[in-house]
């Protein structure tokens, strides 16, 4: 019997041009506004992911955090993860994602903090067992998407919780337009977002970097 094996795309990324900008080049080609202020970008980042995209994206953040002494990325299951992967790959420290169900075979010890998907319109428990954030360390927060910010500040509050300190926090697409990139810096925290959106008004992208 032939098994026929599926190949992602792939992004070309051509030598000087920042990530940023293959990022914004890539939203408008591919992504998809919903009504509600929606982007949707399932072809290569949240559902089929483009791993070399994945891994500039990684590299960038590993640039642009280099000088915070990062100990440990942290993000939540499970569009983050690629992302956060490529970044701890590159900076040599472990990843450790936030469950958003509690398995059966946690019983030990765990953090926890209610937040609200903004996408899915309801609450959920994120959870990480306290082995995997251990006090003390400079923790790099890790998402895909920045909109109210209640993913982002939920996991600080682990964070915080666990006796460490939120050295940054990485987002690959943030809609500028929505309170959570303000909510973050009036919390004090590093920000960096490889991608900013100023508006999905009448179903188009507009960057803040066009503005």
């Amino acid at each position: 019997m032939r098994i026929e094996i599926a190949v992602l795309p792939v992004s070309v990324f051509a030598k000087g041009e920042s990530i940023m900008k293959l990022l914004e080049e890539r939203i408008k080609k591919d992504g998809i506004v919903l009504p509600g202020n929606v982007l949707k970008v399932d072809s290569f980042l949240n559902h089929q992911i483009d791993p070399e995209l994945s891994k500039a994206m990684g590299e960038e953040f590993a640039r642009l955090f280099g000088d915070a002494g990062i100990d440990r990325v942290l993000t939540v299951e499970a569009s983050g993860i690629a992302i956060g992967v490529m970044t701890a790959l590159t900076l040599h420290v472990p990843l450790v994602f936030a469950r958003k169900k509690k398995s059966a075979l946690i019983n030990e010890p765990i953090y926890t903090h209610r937040v609200f998907s903004y996408t899915k319109k309801e609450y959920s428990d994120i959870l990480v067992l306290q082995k995997f954030l251990p006090a003390g360390e400079n923790v790099l927060i890790i998402d895909d998407f920045l909109a109210n910010g209640e993913a982002a500040l939920g996991l600080a509050k682990l964070v915080e919780e666990a006796g460490s300190k939120v050295a940054g926090i990485g987002i690959a697409i943030e809609k500028a337009f929505q309170p959570g990139h303000q909510r973050l810096l009036d919390k004090g925290y590093r920000l960096e977002s490889l991608a900013s959106i100023a508006s999905l008004d009448n179903g188009k992208v507009r960057f803040t970097a066009e503005d």
